[in-house]
């Protein structure tokens, strides 16, 4: 039996004994519901045309299926204009996934040739359209009526300030896929799971992760020059259904099960205390420009859901993927604030960050708008009121907003924070100044609109370039592996091998790549700001020198863990520093540095000094910087005083003298920190035994840190 159904939810809704569905459509004349009783059917068991004096209340397209219950596969058809020169490109003969569908089938290969609106062999291209014959959808993923009951035993999103986060930037699948993981269900939602142990060890407070909404990982159909392996869709860049976790990633075959078991992965996390973010790409999708598949969002309203050209039936392409999401259209505001709503209320994650951010921000004619409608209303809008918001503040349009990003609370990924200190760390002329702003929290891209230093997301590397290990073993980018001959992924990376291209047995520059090593993460974490930390580089993970690792779904991009012994003094270096950093309130402070004293019995918050003890000459700085932080004012309410410290940083290649300061009266300097010792008198987190003496000798490259007591 069938019913009118509501507009409202949209999506797929267990109700009454049976199924509600609603979609939207403002130019179809008509819609079908298609049922299928299995994943691989090659066509329907049951087709329901919907009347539109029935099931359609205004652009919503409803109806109401009773006996149906979770696990129920579906798809649409949906018939309109075919008009490319109008932005329509309806076609009667394609399936169409809903674009609220909160689960897809998967542990396939899809097959998307056929769902082409156009025919690619007609002279006009996509202006000819095939609106006959027959369209199997057996390589086709269904949508799946899911049930959100869960047993979630209490928990809620941990919601962590910024200023007190350590986030861990890791791929889902990547950091359990590998043999050395030694979990159950490698590569899955469970296999993260039977990892949480070793993320708590670590002590990072937040687990970042690249996209886990469902895409297509065999869209491409490249092979590696080298091994003749197919190349996959690694990083998920390139979302299909932006409702649903990734099928592939459940360790459980069962239709749906992949939220269940996001679900369990997040409230264990929470159980753990590690913070769950998201990165989400609510900026394009993987349908491609007017010679791409229709799957989705094209079929059901093209005009709508993309920016289109003046031409329109070509798209503007600010994402570099063929099509950019027409995100400040009331339709797309509404579809992006149900998504985060649903990911938040549902699955209890505790912060997105917004891939190619900047697009958020343009108008439906790719202009860069002042107050941007979606952008204000995700950091004004009440549900996500605790919830991290991330931006990486540029698109590939030619959008840079880093410092700049409308919306008031919003954070964003530094970019300027990575250049500069990799910069300063490879020996570059000029650049200890900005260094030196960087470490204290780039007051100049935040303060000026109001925003902290916590508003700085804090990282040396990420997904997207060389890992940690790579930046101190490569000089050039080695991407030949992705079949683009190179082309592709960063050029320049600011970067050093110190003297051989890639692995070496020479322990002279293996000890000087260990150190560099250090050096950047001691800094990450001792830097006012939000740090961030890609997976695996707190035990030497590889790429090889693939700064672009993509499409590689294998041993390349995979945690090998067994480099946690080759690396275990790194690892136990890292832990150290995390909780180093999270124990002293002096490195959490909400509040830029002002540099001067306003309560006339205490020090500055902040002093700068040159090597030979005088406060620094910024127009003749050199390569070594020396800082004090009064920690007595480490936080404002504050909940307790900190230590003082005394910071020193030799970018040098070769030993620098260093006076010391003064400490503070009735206290001295114990050293914590020296990342050209041997482990473990690298980081003592107590102080060493002995007071040091009012200079010290740095050895080149290297990170000192005194505190008093």
């Amino acid at each position: 039996m069938t019913g009118a159904g509501g507009p409202s939810p949209l999506g797929a809704t267990i109700v009454d004994g049976g199924v509600q569905f609603a979609v939207f459509s403002r130019h179809a004349r008509s819609v079908t519901l298609c049922l299928f009783d299995e994943a691989r059917a090659a066509d329907a068991s049951r087709r329901i045309v919907l009347d539109p004096s029935v099931n359609r209340t205004g652009d919503i397209w409803h109806v109401y299926v009773s006996g149906l219950e979770a696990g129920q596969l579906y798809l649409f058809h949906a018939d309109g204009p075919y008009d490319p020169e109008k932005g329509h490109r309806f076609n009667p003969r394609l399936y169409l996934l809903d674009p609220y569908a909160r689960a897809l089938t998967g542990g396939f290969a899809w097959e998307l040739s056929s769902q082409y609106g156009y025919d690619p062999d007609a002279p006009d291209g996509d202006l000819s359209v095939r609106r006959d014959g027959t369209v199997s959808a057996a390589g086709i993923p269904k949508c799946i009526v899911v049930d959100d009951a869960f047993d979630w035993q209490g928990d809620q999103p941990l919601n962590y300030p910024l200023r007190k986060s350590v986030l861990y930037e890791a791929h889902l699948k990547g950091m359990t896929a590998d043999p050395s993981s030694r979990v159950d269900d490698p590569g899955t939602y469970q296999g993260l799971i039977e990892h949480i142990p070793y993320l708590k060890q670590l002590g990072v407070t937040s687990l970042e992760l690249l996209p886990v909404h469902e895409f297509d990982e065999f869209e491409i159909v490249r092979r590696n020059p080298r091994t003749g392996e197919r190349l996959r869709n690694y990083w998920g860049y390139s979302t299909v259904a932006f409702f649903a976790p990734k099928a592939s990633y459940a360790a459980s075959g069962t239709a749906g099960a992949q939220v269940r078991e996001f679900k369990e992965m997040v409230r264990e996390l929470h159980a753990a205390g590690i913070e769950v973010i998201l990165d989400v790409v609510l900026n394009h999708t993987s349908e491609g420009n007017e010679f791409g598949p229709t799957y989705s969002f094209r079929g059901w309203d093209n005009s709508v859901y993309y920016m289109l050209e003046e031409n329109r039936r070509r798209y503007r392409n600010y994402a570099g993927t063929g099509n950019t999401l027409n995100c400040n259209h009331p339709v797309l505001q509404s579809l992006i604030m149900d998504c985060l709503h649903y990911w938040v209320v549902q699955m209890h994650v505790d912060g997105f960050r917004f891939d190619l951010g900047s697009i958020l921000g343009r108008d439906r004619d790719g202009n860069l708008m002042e107050n941007p409608p979606v952008i204000e209303r995700i950091a004004e809008d009440p549900i996500l009121r605790n919830t991290k918001l991330i931006a990486e503040a540029w698109d590939a349009g030619g959008a840079y907003q880093v410092g700049s990003f409308p919306g008031g609370r919003w954070a964003e990924w530094n970019d300027r924070y990575r250049d500069d200190v990799r910069r300063y760390w490879r020996g570059d002329r000029g650049v200890t100044a900005p260094f030196a702003t960087r470490l204290a929290g780039s007051s100049d891209l935040y303060l000026r609109d109001g925003r902290k230093p916590f508003h700085s997301i804090n990282f040396v590397t990420c997904h997207d370039g060389f890992t940690l290990r790579d930046l101190v073993s490569y000089s050039r980018k080695h991407n030949e592996p992705n079949a683009e001959e190179n082309r592709d992924g960063m050029g320049e990376n600011y970067s050093s091998n110190y003297g051989i291209e890639g692995t070496t047995t020479d322990a002279a520059i293996n000890a000087v790549r260990l150190r560099q090593q250090k050096n950047f993460l001691a800094t990450l974490l001792l830097s006012l700001g939000t740090p961030m930390l890609l997976g695996g580089d707190e035990f030497g993970r590889t790429q090889d020198g693939n700064n672009n690792a993509y499409c590689q779904d294998n041993s390349t991009s995979w945690f090998d863990y067994r480099l946690t012994d080759t690396y275990a003094d790194l690892l136990a270096f890292t832990t150290k520093l995390i909780s180093f950093r999270l124990s002293h309130p002096a490195f959490l402070r909400p509040e830029f540095y002002t540099g001067h004293d306003t309560d006339f019995n205490r020090m500055p918050d902040i002093t700068w000094f040159s090597e030979t003890g005088h406060v620094v000459d910024w127009a003749r700085i050199g390569r070594t910087l020396s800082l004090r932080i009064d920690g007595s004012r480490a936080e404002i309410k504050a909940d307790r005083d900190d230590n003082d410290f005394f910071l020193v940083l030799n970018g040098a290649a070769s030993r620098v003298s260093v006076v010391l300061c003064a400490p503070p009266a009735g206290k001295r300097w114990y050293r914590v920190i020296d990342t050209a010792r041997d482990h473990p008198e690298d980081f003592l987190p107590e102080g060493a035994d002995e007071p040091e003496d009012p200079s010290y000798s740095c050895a080149a490259r290297s990170v000192v840190l005194f505190l008093s007591r």
